[in-house]
């Protein structure tokens, strides 16, 4: 693959799968959406769509890594070279920030009126009704729709959860269509890795929202730092680090084992 085949196969690739599964977040938790309170199974199957839309679009031009677990487990299990990490990895970044602007211009109304709902604000404004900075929460009501945050905060369990959750999708990847003569699933695998993320969102999500792929969260909560959102709260940096090391350590593990597993 070309350099410009990874560039332009992981942005549009990985844009759209965090505009889609930004997009059912948005979809379930804002007000005046016609999905709202739809539930964590609507969460799980958008975001599981949302993998087998991304994939199926760049699977043909780069591979459809969209994860850097993902290119970190291939790339120890030899599949992917190692000079081409970087590029790999800074697409993928760059589509997670696309899709998440394109998710707020999608919802721009409906984030308006979540945002200025007296309900919503009132649990972050001081007596004047203005935003209360220090009374602010370190995530703010809306940031779970760019990005995951944990149910209880410890952060070796919360690091822990991400890790075997990745280990899981990306040995999945890994071993799709393993046989005697090495042949893969070819673009049904994209549909097996969509349900494995649901699979994984319904059985280990619960604990952390599952990020399984720090770009799906990283580049999505820099977008919310930076757009002009009223009364959004905080980006809650202090978590940020763990659904970026927890999958970057999970997919370099699932390599190593289906090295010595499979290999």
């Amino acid at each position: 693959m070309s350099s410009s085949d990874i560039f332009i196969g992981e942005t549009i690739g990985t844009a759209v799968l965090i505009l889609l599964g930004g997009g059912v977040c948005a979809a379930v938790t804002l007000k005046r959406s016609k999905a709202q309170n739809a539930g964590w199974l609507a969460i799980t199957f958008g975001w599981g769509f949302a993998v087998l839309t991304g994939a199926y679009l760049a699977g043909g031009v780069s591979g459809a890594h969209l994860n850097p677990a993902v290119t970190i487990g291939l790339a120890i299990e030899g599949g992917t070279e190692w000079s081409d990490v970087p590029l790999y990895l800074g697409s993928q970044l760059l589509g997670a920030m696309i899709g998440a602007v394109l998710v707020w211009l999608t919802y721009y109304g409906q984030f308006r009126a979540h945002l200025t709902d007296p309900e919503i604000v009132g649990a972050q404004t001081g007596e004047e009704g203005m935003v209360d900075k220090a009374a602010a929460p370190k995530a703010g009501p809306v940031l779970g729709i760019f990005s995951t945050g944990p149910e209880i905060r410890h952060a070796v369990q919360n690091l822990v959860t991400e890790i075997i959750a990745t280990v899981v999708l990306v040995l999945a990847i890994l071993t799709q269509g393993l046989n005697n003569e090495g042949n893969g699933l070819g673009t049904l695998g994209a549909l097996v890795t969509a349900l494995v993320v649901v699979g994984i969102g319904l059985s280990l999500g619960g604990p952390t929202g599952y990020a399984i792929n720090p770009v799906r969260d990283l580049g999505p909560r820099i977008v919310h730092a930076l757009l002009p959102l009223p009364n959004k709260g905080g980006s809650d940096w202090g978590y940020a680090w763990i659904p970026v090391a927890g999958p970057l350590v999970g997919g370099a593990i699932a390599g190593g084992l289906y090295n010595v597993a499979f290999a």
